[in-house]
């Protein structure tokens, strides 16, 4: 809602799929029917990108309209369907740096393509993308444990919310050169920051509630910041 009025639609339909293909693992009763599901959207995505019809579909239809009206680019789409094949794994990811890998697949790749729907191709703007969303996808997984045992990992807590404020750090040592437009794109920064804020305080203990509860001012520090142009 902070982007500009005629770049809405595209990111309700960018995110609106992002839900879809998220949600696959948890539809699903074994993981070739996740296998299944995932290849739909990979046929969807491809009959957009060819230009042809597309299916009727409530996500499909709004999606290929915005990838044709804002030329996204289809390497972001196919490199987000098979990072999500991770997710119909049973073993956590090993390491870190399996973890930051699979990150950047989904929640970076998210990023550009809302980079890309505000009309910025920017080289600084998308290596602030990288990092946020690298640094977004990890403090979710943080916040996801108590609600999702599947999702755990090798790394302690501790280690994936270090990697996270990295992540996060390296992102904002780029806004003085971010253009203003990218902003919207980049503004979930501010809920990585405020995620890392209680972890810490709770002891990196992803379990406290004090973690998982609902963030009451989650959309004014989203107002201010987006009035500040920062993220």
């Amino acid at each position: 809602m902070f982007a500009p009025a005629e770049r809405r639609e595209a990111l309700f339909a960018l995110y609106a799929f992002n839900y879809e293909v998220a949600r696959v693992r948890e539809t699903v009763s074994e993981p070739v029917l996740g296998q299944i599901r995932l290849q739909w959207w990979r046929e969807s995505i491809a009959a957009a990108f060819e230009g042809g019809p597309v299916r009727r579909h409530v996500v499909v239809e709004p999606l290929a309209a915005a990838i044709r009206a804002h030329d996204l680019t289809r390497a972001h789409f196919d490199r987000l369907i098979d990072a999500r094949e991770d997710d119909l794994g049973e073993a956590p990811l090993a390491s870190l740096a399996a973890l930051e890998n699979y990150a950047e697949g989904t929640s970076a790749r998210l990023v550009y393509l809302a980079l890309e729907s505000l009309g910025v191709r920017d080289a600084t703007a998308e290596e602030a993308a990288f990092h946020i969303g690298i640094a977004y996808a990890l403090a979710g997984r943080l916040r996801a444990m108590p609600y999702q045992p599947r999702v755990s990992c090798a790394p302690a807590p501790a280690e994936i919310a270090a990697a996270a404020s990295r992540h996060l750090g390296l992102a904002r040592a780029r806004r003085s050169a971010v253009p203003r437009s990218a902003l919207p794109a980049l503004l979930p920064a501010i809920i990585v920051e405020r995620s890392l804020v209680r972890l810490k305080r709770a002891g990196y203990d992803p379990f406290d509630p004090a973690v998982t509860a609902p963030d009451a001012m989650q959309s004014w520090r989203l107002a201010i910041a987006s009035l500040s142009n920062r993220y």
